[in-house]
């Protein structure tokens, strides 16, 4: 994808509008720009277009939630998308960053960092700003983590974090060392954690207990 391509603005404020005119026509060459305010335009450019570089305030825009958006994200292949918006949430950010193409910067981010992320998606590629970055690195709170684990999985990383050996949970909750072992497992690859100590501290920074719990 070429410096030449065309941004989609899908916003609903005029005013975003107008700015992202001002700094795609004086800082990319070549640059064609279609303005769509609802997610029916949006689909129409996007068919007409067939590629080019999405540049949508997610918060602002008429989709139902994360699953929504994706499922448009994942039926047109050739598009890059800059998500430029206000405050996303940090489970919200991590979804997106699963995603090779797409993008993420904040409305309050300065300009040299908007530019760079629509400059990286002219040429087919992604910028994360440097809060979303962030945003990545942080571990899911409590709603998320249970999200991803299952409750008897939640349940188990609470005994870990309160340093239980696998004996030892294996014989508090009636189970065999093989399936707290593997539940274990499970946690771990599912929590991207390597040992007990990657695994407490997202279990005190998701709040599954207590700083006090964890010294005790």
């Amino acid at each position: 994808m070429a410096a030449s391509t065309t941004f989609i603005i899908a916003d609903n404020q005029y005013l975003t509008h107008l700015g992202l005119h001002s700094i795609l026509k004086n800082r990319i060459h070549g640059v064609r720009i279609h303005d769509v305010f609802t997610k029916k335009e949006l689909i129409s450019a996007m068919q007409s277009e067939r590629s080019g570089v999405v540049v949508l305030d997610y918060t602002n825009f008429d989709f139902t939630g994360i699953d929504n958006f994706l499922i448009l994200h994942k039926r047109f292949p050739d598009f890059c998308w800059v998500l430029c918006s206000g405050e996303l949430s940090d489970d919200f950010v991590r979804r997106v960053n699963a995603e090779e193409n797409i993008g993420v910067v904040f409305k309050e981010c300065a300009s040299g960092e908007i530019l760079k992320a629509l400059e990286a998606a002219a040429y087919g590629n992604r910028y994360l700003c440097q809060q979303a970055a962030a945003q990545t690195a942080l571990p899911p709170g409590k709603k998320e983590i249970e999200e991803v684990l299952t409750p008897t999985e939640i349940e188990i990383l609470k005994l870990i974090a309160h340093g239980k050996s696998v004996k030892e949970i294996a014989a508090e909750r009636g189970s065999s060392t093989h399936t707290i072992t593997t539940h274990k497992k499970n946690i771990f690859r599912k929590l991207g954690v390597n040992n007990v100590y990657e695994a407490t501290k997202y279990a005190l920074r998701a709040g599954l207990l207590e700083m006090m719990e964890y010294y005790i």
